[in-house]
């Protein structure tokens, strides 16, 4: 899953990046409004982080453009204004949550885990596909009852194949979202990742869960559980 951070606090935006990389997502960062239109124009984000205080463009300004534009990415307010004003201003120019600053890094944590939640109507933390189950908070991946370990980046392929479970994904849609925009393409990194989780998702398995789609992408088959 790809994140977008809009801060201008440059420390306070590295720990971010630093600690939502360690979850597994792919995390941009920026420090002003403009830029942070300008990358949400041409990339497709899972969610933004979006202060309201920036230079060049506000928050408010930000967001009230995004939704001009029909785009729907979730955004998430993370500011040190808490008046009720704000918060009310803020959630009806199309924002689906608000965090005030200072605040508990887990908190933010969970915050992410129910929006995404929210956007896929999922009732629960656990994605389930056939006898693969791979759960969003401890991230612990089973197929069949039997315990599979993945790095950061294997985790993260595979959770972004079974969030868009039956769909078609290209390479650039996968690098794009598990990958952030300073990884150089034309690589043949997500066949390699791919090439691994097949030895540990499929290889001791009857039924194949990962499919090559010849001249598109690759997708997970299966029944959702």
């Amino acid at each position: 899953m790809r994140l977008l951070i809009v801060e201008d606090e440059y420390h306070l935006a590295e720990v971010l990046q630093k600690g939502l990389k360690e979850d597994g997502y792919a995390v941009d960062t920026v420090n002003n409004g403009e830029e942070a239109l300008d990358l949400a124009t041409v990339i497709e984000y899972d969610l933004i982080i979006l202060d309201l205080m920036l230079p060049v463009k506000s928050g408010l300004e930000v967001l009230r453009e995004l939704r001009d534009q029909g785009n729907k990415v979730p955004v998430l307010i993370l500011t040190a204004k808490e008046s009720i004003e704000d918060k009310v201003r803020g959630l009806d120019l199309g924002a689906d949550d608000y965090l005030t600053k200072p605040f508990a890094f887990a908190e933010l944590r969970a915050r992410i885990r129910a929006l995404f939640r929210r956007k896929l109507d999922e009732s629960n933390n656990v994605l389930k596909i056939d006898n693969l189950v791979l759960d969003t908070i401890t991230h612990k991946v089973t197929r069949a009852g039997k315990e599979i370990e993945l790095t950061v980046k294997e985790y993260s392929v595979l959770e972004y194949l079974m969030r868009n479970r039956g769909q078609v994904l290209n390479r650039t849609q996968i690098e794009e979202h598990v990958w952030d925009y300073r990884y150089g393409s034309n690589s043949n990194i997500v066949d390699v990742y791919i090439r691994y989780l097949r030895k540990k998702i499929d290889k001791d398995f009857d039924r194949k869960l990962i499919e090559t789609v010849r001249g598109r992408g690759y997708r997970l088959k299966g029944i959702k559980q």
